[in-house]
């Protein structure tokens, strides 16, 4: 895959929206409408500015990709419509290859937290078992959090962990090796 670095107008955006939103996510367990609403309007507007028609396809269609991903997971409860608004946003700063490769980096890391904070309460296993219980549900077109209160985020006996950070790290660090490594 390769990096493409963004304009930076665009990439001070990312940078400005997502460490809001992480700040926000910390602090109150959400992410404020009006912070992705400038978020997406940063990026369509911003693109569509510096690129014209082309920019407004590569905007729509990286806030479109980055909905259809994420969209599932808040059905499945499993996401906050804030998680979701915000990697839309994201979509349509970065376009949909470069969100890509930010929603593989922050999935890692949620993933590596996830798997320290089991750890850390001494239920790794317990959480382990819960992944193939939930592959299981999905295979059986059953939603995973019908039986199981503990896989529904509004649920007060769910672990959560504040996925703004993490998308905020995501794009740091995608952000910070296409500054190193994309063609200038």
């Amino acid at each position: 895959m390769t990096f493409e670095l963004p304009p930076a107008a665009l990439f001070c955006s990312v940078i400005l929206v997502v460490s809001l939103a992480a700040i926000y996510d910390i602090r109150y367990r959400r992410i404020p409408n009006w912070l992705v609403l400038t978020g997406i309007l940063l990026g369509v507007g911003l693109n569509t500015f510096l690129f014209e028609w082309a920019g407004l396809r590569f905007s729509l269609l990286g806030f479109g990709v980055a909905f259809l991903i994420y969209f599932p997971l808040y059905l499945l409860r499993g996401m906050g419509a804030g998680d979701v608004k915000l990697m839309a946003s994201v979509g349509a700063m970065v376009g949909w290859a470069n969100w890509v490769a930010v929603f593989l980096i922050t999935a890692i890391l949620g993933g590596v937290a996830a798997a320290a904070l089991l750890l850390n309460r001494n239920r790794l296993l317990y959480g382990l078992t819960n992944v193939g219980y939930m592959m299981g549900e999905l295979l059986s077109f059953r939603p995973p959090y019908a039986r199981n209160e503990e896989l529904d985020l509004g649920s007060s006996r769910s672990m959560k962990l504040p996925h703004g950070v993490f998308i905020a790290l995501g794009s740091f660090l995608f952000l910070a090796a296409a500054w190193l490594w994309a063609p200038r």
